[in-house]
């Protein structure tokens, strides 16, 4: 009997079923995507980096004598951003400072940090690269499931080719940065080019495409027919095994069945993307501006309401970095502050950071440009910047540095603001987990508390930043 499972899961996988992040474990949102027309949801951008985010890069530079005291002690305090310069390498964003949040503070020292840190900081909690150690959903598809969508969660990863979460995949699918939920590790794509094909695939306009698509359906179709008849022959634990996982594929027709009804639309946003997006050799900024290209897409066809984007990852090794774009760039090494081609690793950080920035701001600026309702898409999305293993390469987690951009209609208050929050230890301090335990109290979701504690902290850690709630 499990050789005749291993059978139908191979045949679904070699013909892409996997590609797209949702195959295994079940869709939770498939029975509650919304029809259209239905309220407008909110969008939430995940963007993070590996090598660690240091937290004085992140100071304006033109804070008065008092603030600067109070930021060199680490004292909680607060500016407004329309009287202060931003720090040069988030010049790109300036246009749109009035959405602008720096948030400084916040700890992680629950997460996995320093050198690789898989789904630690978007789940809080302790992972490494074996799915046992996921302990719960990551708190982007917390959010996709209080908005739900046909494809409910996208993910974009800069892979890491030299150690890390996936290994050896830089133009692939393979185990990304987000988790479904229990033991569950979300597939993320590697390459522009990868993520169109897939993700648009119902609506390709060449022949191949239609029958790829057609064909999986159709082996969808017998595979769960299979898998149930399956079901019936077996009792206990085998037997729900498998009804899970016809279950599984049944979401996925489902899915398919909504973005059938969407086609239209969906048709009218496929990404027409550069031809530098689609180089085999594509620089590391150039595949970061791809990957943009698809969140777009996908966000504004409504394919999807949640994109997590890993933008790189500390093993990996980066190219078309200005001043030294024909050297390959191991971020270990700027890690460890060595010299690469002439350039300061300090002054390499500066000059990715910079793009990622650039990155940013098209996103920002391209759904400001989209109608919704009595304003633009941009009024409902908060996308957050931040670094997915600490304050620097060899962190402990004591700061992750977060910029946040955030529409008029969230539901934080935020925006125009520097906001340095109580340092680790002190009274009053929050944790990563206070941060989205608030971002999902105030969509929806009332859990107590999201995340695992800090067993080093004698003070309260549970709750929602009572400040950012509107």
């Amino acid at each position: 009997m499990q050789h005749r499972r291993d059978f139908f899961k191979n045949a679904f996988l070699a013909l892409g079923g996997l590609s797209l992040p949702g195959f295994l474990p079940r869709l939770s949102a498939a029975q509650t995507v919304p029809l259209l027309g239905r309220a407008t949801p909110m969008r939430f951008i995940f963007m993070h980096r590996g090598n660690g985010l240091f937290p004085r890069v992140c100071v304006p530079p033109t804070l008065g004598a008092a603030e600067q005291e109070k930021e060199k002690r680490n004292d909680a305090f607060e500016v407004d951003l329309d009287k202060h310069q931003l720090p040069d390498w988030m010049g790109p964003l300036e246009a749109h400072k009035k959405n602008l949040t720096i948030i400084q503070g916040l700890s992680g020292k629950m997460c996995t940090v320093g050198h690789h840190s898989w789904c630690s900081s978007l789940g809080v909690y302790k992972a490494n690269e074996r799915p046992s150690s996921i302990k719960w959903a990551t708190v982007d598809f917390e959010l996709a499931r209080l908005f739900p969508s046909p494809m409910e969660h996208i993910e974009l990863a800069c892979f890491p080719t030299d150690g890390g979460n996936a290994r050896g995949s830089l133009d692939g699918i393979a185990k990304g940065f987000s988790a479904r939920g229990p033991q569950q590790p979300n597939y993320a794509f590697g390459s522009p080019t990868i993520a169109v094909e897939e993700i648009f695939k119902s609506v390709a306009a060449d022949k191949t495409g239609q029958v790829q698509y057609q064909l999986q359906r159709k082996v969808l179709e017998f595979v769960a027919g299979h898998e149930t008849e399956l079901a019936r022959q077996l009792a206990g634990i085998e037997q729900r095994k498998v009804g899970n996982y016809a279950g599984s594929i049944d979401d996925i027709r489902e899915r398919n069945r909504k973005i059938d009804l969407m086609a239209d639309t969906v048709r009218r946003h496929v990404p027409k993307l550069d031809s530098k997006y689609l180089a085999e050799k594509m620089t590391t900024l150039d595949r970061q501006m791809g990957h943009a290209e698809v969140l777009l897409a996908s966000l504004i066809s409504g394919l999807t309401n949640v994109v997590s984007f890993t933008v790189d990852e500390l093993g990996h090794h980066y190219t078309g970095i200005p001043g030294i774009e024909g050297e390959n760039v191991n971020m270990h090494d700027v890690g460890h502050g060595k010299v690469i081609g002439g350039i300061e690793a300090v002054e390499i950080r500066h000059r990715t950071e910079l793009h990622h920035m650039k990155v940013m701001e098209k996103i920002v600026a391209r759904l400001k440009s989209v109608p919704e309702g009595k304003g633009t898409m941009f009024d409902n999305t908060m996308i957050f910047y931040f670094p997915n293993s600490g304050e620097t390469h060899h962190a402990q987690g004591t700061e992750f540095p977060f910029i946040v951009l955030s529409g008029a209609n969230s539901k934080l208050k935020l925006g125009s603001s520097y906001i340095r929050l109580p340092y680790w230890g002190t009274p009053g301090h929050k944790t990563l987990g206070n941060f989205y335990t608030t971002i999902l109290n105030a969509y929806g979701n009332p859990i107590k508390h999201y995340g695992d504690p800090d067993l080093g902290l004698k003070i309260e850690q549970t709750g929602p930043i009572k400040q950012f709630l509107a």
